[in-house]
């Protein structure tokens, strides 16, 4: 995703959150917008970071690139200052604004939605450790599975982002749906990685590894569903009213 169409997500979300107070005083209600304003833009910013460092950690490990690889694990430390920075600005806003209704629906959501973004980004910093390790072995066959869960994963997470700034619930139940197809894959793969191990056990150590990033794609799925979650409630109010899709697990579920 280009830099340009980021700046505009980061640009939409304010817009399409202002709620003004006729209770309060003018000067108030323009500082207190502002201030939710300013929460969903970095918001909005932290999601570019974590969406470069997955698509960054995908492309490092399909392509054994140790420079990108390196330069992912590095950023890390943006996305974790992101994350606090919203934490201070949401319970800034909890203390001396008071939010109701909807305007706690956005404070509340910016804060969770951050945590979810900080993990995706501590999830990807994880790939391209692995990615380093594998790097110094024999090339396996699986890590074209491995591409085709990444690709599912970063188009979820930007599907997310955009829904974030757009309120677009559609598209964010759209998501947590889909959730079920990265499950499948991360099952099969599975499946295929044991198999593989005992047919060879020389490769069970790289075969590990793969398997690790598997993990973390899919766990990174699972946050993109969190964070659709969380705009259902944003714009709704409601939770979704539905058990989570799941695939049928042939994997030990270590969450």
């Amino acid at each position: 995703m280009s830099g340009a169409n980021k700046s505009k997500r980061a640009a939409a979300a304010p817009a399409l959150a202002r709620q003004v107070k006729t209770t309060m005083p003018d000067h108030t209600v323009k500082a207190f917008t502002e201030e939710l304003d300013g929460l969903q833009h970095e918001v909005a910013r932290m999601g570019g970071l974590a969406e470069t460092a997955l698509n960054e950690a995908l492309a490092a490990f399909s392509r054994r690139d140790t420079t990108l690889a390196q330069a992912v694990i590095e950023r890390d430390g943006k996305i974790d200052a992101a994350q606090r920075d919203i934490e201070k600005r949401a319970v800034k806003l909890f203390a001396l604004r008071q939010p109701m209704a909807n305007d706690l629906r956005m404070v509340l959501t910016g804060w969770r939605i951050a945590g979810e973004l900080e993990r995706i980004g501590d999830l990807a910093k994880n790939i391209a450790k692995r990615s380093l390790i594998l790097n110094q072995a024999e090339p396996i066959q699986l890590t074209k599975s491995i591409d085709r869960m990444g690709r599912i994963a970063s188009s979820h997470l930007k599907q997310v982002l955009d829904a974030y700034s757009n309120r677009d619930v559609q598209a964010a139940v759209g998501v947590w749906y889909g959730d079920e197809d990265i499950d499948a894959h991360y099952n099969s793969l599975f499946r295929e990685l044991l198999t593989y191990m005992m047919e060879d056990p020389r490769m069970i150590s790289s075969s590990a590894h793969l398997l690790f990033i598997a993990k973390n794609v899919e766990r990174i799925g699972d946050h993109c569903t969190n964070i659709a979650e969380y705009i259902h409630y944003l714009v709704t109010g409601e939770d979704i009213a539905r058990e989570r899709p799941k695939a049928d697990s042939a994997a030990p579920d270590d969450q």
